[in-house]
């Protein structure tokens, strides 16, 4: 099983504003499934519905990006796991910005979407682009640590410990499981109280 994260390419999609919690990511009444499918259809879904069409996430040059460009302290408020898995189900592969909610990041990274950030001046440079021309080829590049947007190339940041798990594949708790089967077998095999009666 394969689960390295290594590079995400694709287009982007701009949400400019800081401070943009949980709660506008995904509203508490969509907390009530039990799976996360069909999350992605109400991402920002009142934030949507008061831009009456003008939220990115509707605007149709958006339809199929991967990469999210956001600001500051994205994903804060409540620590909610529903955020990451709504903006994971809409289509998102990755995030770059300059700031993340602790909690809203390591519920990214536990399913397999890196969130780097960048200084204000190239987020907002990448926003720009993005709106000016939303089918721009991005890469986010996690070996070299840069974002490449048309021509535009700058550094991106991710501890390193988070970055390892993604270069490596070793975020994928369930998948390292599944992999080392044999070996969780053997182990269990030589445990005593697992053999009681």
């Amino acid at each position: 099983m394969n689960s390295e994260v290594k590079a995400v390419s694709g287009r982007g999609i701009p949400l400019v504003g800081n401070d943009i919690d949980t709660d506008r990511i995904i509203p508490a009444r969509f907390l009530r499934c039990v799976t996360f499918d069909g999350l992605g259809e109400n991402a920002f879904a009142d934030d949507r519905t008061a831009l009456a069409g003008k939220h990115p996430f509707d605007q149709p040059q958006y339809q199929g990006a991967k990469i999210l460009v956001v600001n500051r302290n994205f994903g804060c408020g409540s620590s909610r796991e529903h955020a990451p898995q709504a903006i994971a189900k809409w289509g998102i592969q990755a995030l770059i910005g300059e700031s993340f909610a602790e909690i809203f990041f390591g519920n990214c990274v536990a399913i397999g979407i890196p969130c780097l950030t960048a200084d204000t001046g190239t987020v907002k440079r990448l926003q720009e682009i993005v709106t000016d021309n939303p089918q721009v080829a991005m890469t986010v590049n996690l070996q070299t640590m840069q974002v490449t947007c048309g021509d535009f190339v700058a550094a991106i940041f991710m501890g390193e410990g988070a970055k390892n798990m993604f270069v490596s594949g070793t975020w994928d708790a369930c998948g390292q499981l599944v992999s080392h089967g044999e070996q969780i077998k053997a182990t269990a095999g030589k445990l005593p109280y697992l053999s009681w009666s």
